[in-house]
């Protein structure tokens, strides 16, 4: 594990987010891209991803709060500040709540998810290196790809697992910009695909086991995953599922 990235000066900086920092500039970059490739820039655009970030990076601390609680001896406020750590998932859903308050009270109305989606599956990819490098990665394990950490215990890398699927996820979804029949549907694949492959991992990845051998995370997801496939369900019964054009273009 490697806490501190580098120094900077006397300044020891945090290897989780300097890798959490990069993501969310990667991920800006490539939205910033996409809303000129589609001119949608504008201010209104800009405080979305404003409150994105900013219901994003609340929720996922405040979601932690129950982790924090458990496990210090003298839980405080300022302990939790510090060090209370963060939840991939509470983020994803408070950005997605930001995005929907912000969009009403600038009064913008067009769908944006095809403009965060790539942007998040990028910034998921690179930001999770954060974890892979100050975090216990998985469970034991004997296969040949098996990492080890301080503890001397061969375990499976489930970030590394995270940051391909991320990487690809990416790939998939900015060759499908063009090509998705439905504005704003992109979100909402990348939240089916990676809600599927995170339920999936959560059982190598070493979180606490809480009911039915499932982990909390898990115990999340499985509404989540159920919401949105009746969505896309429903859509296709009516007619109105996406589709994937065999031709390139702009939407």
């Amino acid at each position: 594990m490697r806490p501190v990235l580098f120094h900077l000066w006397s300044y020891a900086v945090p290897t989780h987010d300097f890798f959490v920092l990069l993501g969310v500039l990667a991920g800006l970059l490539v939205f910033l891209a996409e809303a000129r490739r589609r001119d949608m820039v504008d201010e209104r655009i800009l405080w979305i991803v404003v409150g994105a970030l900013l219901c994003g990076a609340v929720a996922a601390r405040l979601s932690a709060l129950w982790r924090y609680v458990a496990i210090a001896p003298e839980p405080t406020l300022r302990g939790f500040l510090v060090g209370g750590g963060r939840s991939i998932l509470g983020g994803l859903a408070g950005a997605y709540a930001g995005v929907v308050l912000t969009k009403r009270l600038v009064g913008y109305r067009e769908p944006t998810g095809d403009l965060f989606a790539p942007a998040v599956a990028l910034a998921m990819a690179v930001g999770r290196w954060g974890c892979f490098f100050t975090e216990l990665p998985g469970t034991p394990t004997r296969l040949a790809w098996a990492v080890t950490f301080y503890d001397g215990e061969p375990r499976h890398p489930s970030f590394l697992y995270e940051i391909i699927f991320q990487f690809g996820l990416f790939g998939l979804l900015w060759w499908a910009r063009p090509r998705v029949s439905v504005k704003g549907e992109l979100f909402k694949i990348y939240l089916l695909a990676y809600a599927l492959f995170r339920f999936a991992v959560e059982f190598v990845r070493g979180n606490d086991v809480v009911w039915a051998g499932l982990t909390r995370p898990q115990l999340f997801l499985i509404p989540a995953t159920v919401a949105l496939g009746v969505y896309f369900a429903g859509r296709r019964a009516g007619g109105h599922y996406t589709t994937l054009a065999l031709h390139g273009g702009r939407p």
